[in-house]
């Protein structure tokens, strides 16, 4: 087992720029919301549903907006709201800045609040107009001018493991992390702005670690082989309870791959290996000693190095302490858990346990599943002494769809989420 740090690559992900913008991911040394339509732009008519036209010449009624005419100090995660009386249709959010520029963004599917493509800026007016049909075909209409709070010093760190552009295994969580963690009572809020859109359309859900450190999204089965996966973590400027704030946007675009599993058996000692659901080839393994088992469950690939260095001089029993060059490395949890090549133990592999905690392979089938694997591939290990820790890795496949929803801090429709956009 291969030990390492967390905290450094934590930092490593709060501070990415340009195209690592919504994600981060530490070296080996330290560690570290549903489909949508397309964007509606600033003043772009939202159709009203076929309600009756307006008498002709008729001044709009009033229209009451959120945030209210005046409002000083808004938050830059601010959104447009009206709800016209007696009920009715919001059809166009019109929102420029004091100097003119206009603001994209498009109305949530409920059609609750029209929603900025990007954060605000800081200290800066801005103007609303929202116009709408009544039941009655009448048309409404309101104004408002708001400006937003300055730059608040105490703000949480956040990362998105998702690199834009790259290409991922079936079971790639979207993970989002937070540095402190998420208050309880600030997640639901933190969840409605945390956005994402697979093509094709699936059913997927966020569920939260204990201490709100993270989340993950995923569906209820792996990814389709092919799926777009578009993710918006819009937490720039998020009011949270424990006085910090949002610090910013994160959003990313990746792929998803063929179909890849790995299962383990530690009965047999075996690593079956399938693609696109046929197996391809069966390797012989050797899983952790009794002092030291590999965990059981569901783990997905999180790291690769094809070369790198096990330091585990920190560990408390001396005999677990070495420091050993490591070939053709596959990270599965935060604790140190590998598949990587071992040639010491090609001699018992398929027969006996004798490694740290990792799923020892030989240099020759070390190299070759490392040719083939992708970021976000799954392994199954069946049969160890130790259950996998939720959170030790990204754990995300380790529950059932039901355990897994029963973490979102917002209720999940039967079949999976509703699209927020």
């Amino acid at each position: 087992m291969g030990r390492f740090g967390r905290a450094g690559a934590m930092m490593g992900a709060l501070v990415l720029t340009a195209s690592l913008a919504l994600t981060g991911c530490g070296d080996d040394q330290k560690k570290p919301p549903a489909a949508s339509g397309g964007q509606q732009q600033a003043g772009t008519d939202i159709p009203a549903g076929g309600t009756p036209s307006e008498p002709a010449n008729e001044a709009p009624l009033p229209l009451p907006v959120s945030p209210a005419d005046g409002s000083t100090r808004r938050p830059v995660s601010t959104e447009i709201s009206a709800t016209i009386p007696g009920g009715g249709k919001v059809s166009k959010v019109v929102l420029t800045a004091a100097n003119g520029t206009s603001v994209a963004g498009r109305m949530r599917r409920d059609g609750s609040s029209w929603v900025p493509s990007a954060p605000l800026k800081y200290a800066t007016r801005y103007t609303a107009t929202v116009t709408g049909t009544g039941t009655d075909g009448r048309t409404h209409q309101g104004t408002s001018t708001f400006t937003t709070m300055a730059k608040p010093k105490s703000m949480i760190g956040s990362g998105l493991y998702l690199f834009s552009g790259k290409t991922y295994g079936v079971a790639m969580p979207v993970v989002a992390e937070f540095s402190p963690g998420i208050p309880k009572k600030d997640r639901a809020a933190a969840q409605k702005r945390m956005f994402v859109q697979t093509d094709p359309p699936q059913p997927g859900a966020w569920h939260w670690v204990d201490n709100g450190t993270q989340a993950y999204y995923r569906a209820p089965e792996y990814w389709q082989p092919g799926t777009t996966i578009t993710v918006r973590l819009a937490l720039a400027g998020i009011p949270l309870s424990n006085g910090r704030y949002g610090n910013v946007d994160r959003s990313a675009t990746a792929k998803i791959g063929r179909a890849f599993e790995m299962k383990v058996d530690n009965a047999t000692k075996r690593m079956s290996v399938y693609e696109n659901g046929a197996l391809v080839r069966t390797l012989p393994v050797s899983l952790g000693k009794k002092s030291t088992p590999s965990s059981s469950g569901t783990m997905v690939v999180m790291e690769k190095k094809e070369s790198t260095v096990f330091d585990t001089r920190d560990e408390p029993d001396p005999r677990n302490r070495y420091v050993t060059k490591i070939d053709f490395a596959q990270r599965l949890t935060w604790g140190g858990e590998y598949i990587h090549a071992a040639p010491w133990s090609e001699g018992v592999q398929g027969r006996q346990n004798v490694s740290h905690g990792c799923v020892n392979v030989s240099m020759a089938n070390g190299r070759w599943l490392f040719g083939q694997t992708l970021v976000g591939d799954p392994i199954t290990v069946k049969g160890t002494e130790r259950k996998l820790v939720p959170g030790n890795g990204w754990t995300a496949w380790s529950m059932s769809w039901s355990q897994f929803v029963a973490g979102s801090a917002l209720p999940v429709p039967d079949g999976g989420s509703e699209p927020t956009f």
